[in-house]
């Protein structure tokens, strides 16, 4: 029995002994592994898309987890990662990143501003003053004028941001007296010429409605060719205002399910945090359940007049969107971002959310992705008495 146990303990020291030198051969090609690594530039831009492989000019191997790195908040990042080089070893290593803002903030200005004589308004209010990064940039205007004597005021508006990134622009305040003016807008765009022009096997022809349009024949709309209708639902009474409901939505709705036109929705927000998009959200949802949705619930906000006083940045300003848009996709809604081409272009940052693009014209130039086209608001079909906007859906 003391023969077996001896025995027991001889194959058991070696074991170790083997299992030592294993391990210890493991660790020293750690150590001593090879590690050749060379980088581009470690500075980037404050919510840039990158990830780990973006920093890296060269490698002796394989990054395992290429993950992509949040740029959103700005200084300095360490980067860890782990990667297999050429002697097929796993290598753990860290690198720092700085994330900085170089961008200016925007002044939403042409060479010529004007406003009314006897004008109670402060410029640096009116003349919309943004930036991607800075909530608060400061923004002020150079120079001498008189809101209550007609004239031209050559003028410098100024932007600086917190990163001292600084954006001017020289114009002309004119002060003028008003005059009336008629309103013999006569040009109108019909419904059956969008359909002959843009209609085919990948596009549907519709409209959005909403108390302006007031007492809607949904059956000679149906009749007419509308493949499909996005409603206001309502809005809220300016920030943190009560909720209304569009005073037509219930019987809009009823109508469009009625007569199986698809339906769309949009909200008209004036939200100016994330907490007020989600309540808004959350009070959407509340007024559709009982309703036939197929087409998407769009986050509609507009207040750029005002911009100024919201105190957000541009980004802030997108996961607000991003914040309603996300409920709805919660509650089992498609949804989407509407905003005109100008400022998709200059505001608006990327969301992977579809877009419902306003801009006015026969062909538009916008160069980014879009689901819904609103090409016209002065449209005009059998079943609405008056203007109406008309869009183009695009089909997958």
């Amino acid at each position: 029995m003391k023969k077996w146990i001896k025995l027991l303990i001889i194959i058991l020291s070696i074991l170790i002994l083997v299992i030592g030198i294993i391990v210890g051969v493991y660790i020293y090609r750690i150590k001593t592994a090879k590690i050749d690594i060379t980088f581009n530039n470690l500075e980037v831009e404050f919510n840039d898309k990158v990830s780990v492989s973006s920093f890296i000019k060269f490698i002796n191997g394989k990054i395992i987890d290429d993950y992509k790195i949040n740029t959103t908040e700005l200084g300095s990042q360490e980067i860890n990662f782990q990667y297999i080089n050429d002697d097929n070893i796993k290598i753990n290593y860290s690198f720092n990143i700085e994330v900085v803002d170089k961008t200016p903030p925007l002044i939403w200005l042409n060479d010529t501003f004007s406003l009314p004589v006897g004008s109670d308004t402060k410029l640096e209010e009116v003349i919309m003053c943004g930036d991607n990064y800075d909530s608060r940039p400061n923004c002020f205007v150079e120079g001498d004028y008189d809101l209550n004597t007609i004239g031209k005021y050559p003028l410098t508006y100024r932007a600086i941001d917190n990163s001292n990134n600084e954006a001017n622009k020289n114009f002309i305040l004119n002060v003028y007296e008003p005059k009336k003016y008629s309103n013999n807008y006569s040009v109108k765009t019909n419904f059956d010429d969008i359909v002959n022009k843009h209609k085919n096997s990948k596009t549907k022809i519709g409209l959005d409605i909403s108390k302006w349009q007031g007492e809607v024949d949904f059956e000679e709309l149906k009749n007419s060719g509308v493949e499909f209708v996005i409603l206001r639902v309502g809005g809220t009474r300016g920030t943190g205002g009560e909720y209304f409901l569009d005073e037509y939505f219930e019987r809009n709705i009823t109508e469009a399910n009625k007569y199986n036109i698809p339906v769309g929705i949009y909200f008209y927000s004036y939200a100016s945090s994330i907490k007020q998009a989600k309540d808004d959200a959350k009070w959407v949802v509340k007024q559709l359940k009982d309703y036939d949705i197929s087409l998407p619930v769009a986050f509609d906000w507009e207040d750029w007049s005002n911009f100024n006083t919201y105190n957000v940045s541009f980004y802030e300003l997108t996961e607000i969107a991003k914040s309603f848009m996300r409920e709805l996709e919660k509650a089992g809604y498609d949804t989407m971002l509407y905003s005109s081409k100008t400022y998709l272009e200059k505001i608006w940052l990327e969301t992977k959310y579809d877009t419902w693009l306003a801009h006015y014209t026969d062909k538009t130039n916008y160069e980014g992705k879009y689901k819904f086209w609103q090409l016209c608001n002065n449209g005009r079909v059998a079943g609405i008495n008056g203007d109406v906007d008309i869009d183009i859906l695009y089909l997958d």
